[in-house]
């Protein structure tokens, strides 16, 4: 069940939340008294110089999810399931490609999985529901990119995620319950969480999620993750709960992979993903570590080298049992930051790679390809960890 709160101990909270932001916004100025006018025949009332900083930190708030929110969509997708339908409710966030022309809606697969164009429904915040001209599905992100009809409607900006530090305050926009253009306040809690059981058959291996207590229920999958300067941080994916609803832990997919994977989409129709020709030990345990002359386990084990006679791994000279725990200067925790890592690298372009073999630390250069031109029938049944 959710935690409750007293209304005093809430109170004093969000006081405490308003007065920290308050004080990192940079010009603020302090007077005795600031004057308050609520409205058309009202009086003024005089607020204390010590809730003045309170208050500009709840306008500067409102004013955010007053830019933010106009781009913030409602979806309904049903799908067919065992000859039943089953209906899916989200949210979204409406922008603009750099190179591709048109208006576009992000959210997540899961939200659209499986459903048709014209079973999709996209609510805009002026009320109007238009359905998406074209669809665009990546599973190993739970990404999916909705085009719709272009009426000019306003677009979030992108921010970037890799500047989001912990503690930082962030917006969770979304409809959450069906609740469209609600906006919830926290902060990051914690960053690059991976190895989540988000679907049955573990598709989802683009892992680095941003953590957040803002709160995020059912219908907030898909909405954006907003900083203090308005722009999208985020996209909101996941609650980790026992009640079906918030206990203070979402989880986010950061901007910079939704951007690269939103642009490859619009772009190519598909991601163009980085391939090294590895598969990885997806359980590293300290034990198996200390069997290869490591004090704990830390970086990914190869468990195989694809056979392919041009692959990057079979050039640079890659075996079973090697531990890559440096990719082009990034210390690698795991195997699914190591897939992040290369997932994202440039096609064809030169890394340096540092690899623990035989007790001792070895540097290779290796030239990344694309992953398609190494798919075959028995790798897409396989492993997700194939890179």
């Amino acid at each position: 069940m959710a935690r409750r709160t007293n209304s005093i101990v809430a109170s004093a909270a969000m006081l405490s939340i308003g007065l920290a932001i308050g004080g990192h916004l940079e010009s603020l100025r302090l007077t005795p008294f600031a004057r308050a006018v609520s409205g058309e025949g009202t009086s003024e009332s005089a607020i204390p110089a010590s809730a003045v900083a309170l208050v500009e930190s709840g306008n500067h708030i409102s004013s955010i999810s007053a830019d933010v929110m106009p781009s913030a969509v409602h979806i309904q997708a049903v799908r067919v399931e065992n000859e039943r339908k089953v209906e899916e409710t989200g949210s979204g966030v409406i922008i603009r490609s750099q190179t591709v022309k048109g208006l576009f809606v992000i959210t997540n697969n899961h939200v659209v999985r499986g459903a048709e164009l014209p079973a999709i429904d996209v609510m805009l915040a002026d009320g109007a529901t238009v359905h998406p001209l074209r669809i665009y599905r990546d599973i190993e992100s739970d990404i999916a990119i909705l085009q719709i009809p272009d009426g000019g409607q306003p677009t979030a900006r992108w921010g970037n995620s890799s500047s989001v530090e912990i503690g930082h305050f962030v917006l969770a926009v979304g409809s959450p319950f069906g609740l469209s253009q609600s906006v919830t306040m926290g902060i990051v809690s914690a960053k690059g969480r991976r190895d989540l059981s988000l679907t049955a058959d573990q598709s989802v291996t683009n892992q680095d999620f941003i953590q957040t207590d803002a709160a995020i229920n059912p219908g907030n999958s898909g909405g954006p993750l907003v900083d203090m300067r308005g722009t999208v941080v985020g996209i909101n994916t996941a609650i980790a709960s026992n009640s079906g609803g918030n206990e203070g832990i979402g989880f986010s997919i950061p901007s910079n992979l939704v951007r690269r994977v939103f642009e490859q989409m619009v772009s190519y129709g598909r991601v163009r993903r980085a391939y090294l020709g590895v598969e990885l030990d997806n359980n590293f345990t300290d034990s198996a570590a200390q069997r290869l002359g490591m004090s704990r386990a830390r970086g990914a084990r190869i468990t195989r080298v694809y056979s392919h006679t041009s692959s990057p791994a079979v050039v640079a000279g890659m075996r079973p049992d090697d531990v890559i725990v440096s990719f082009n200067g990034v210390e690698v925790i795991d195997e699914n930051h190591l897939i992040n890592l290369v997932s994202l690298s440039d096609i064809g372009s030169s890394v340096k790679i540092e690899i623990y073999r035989a007790q001792q630390k070895t540097q290779l250069s290796v030239q990344l390809t694309d992953r398609e031109d190494y798919r075959t029938a028995q790798d897409a049944k396989g492993s997700f960890k194939t890179r």
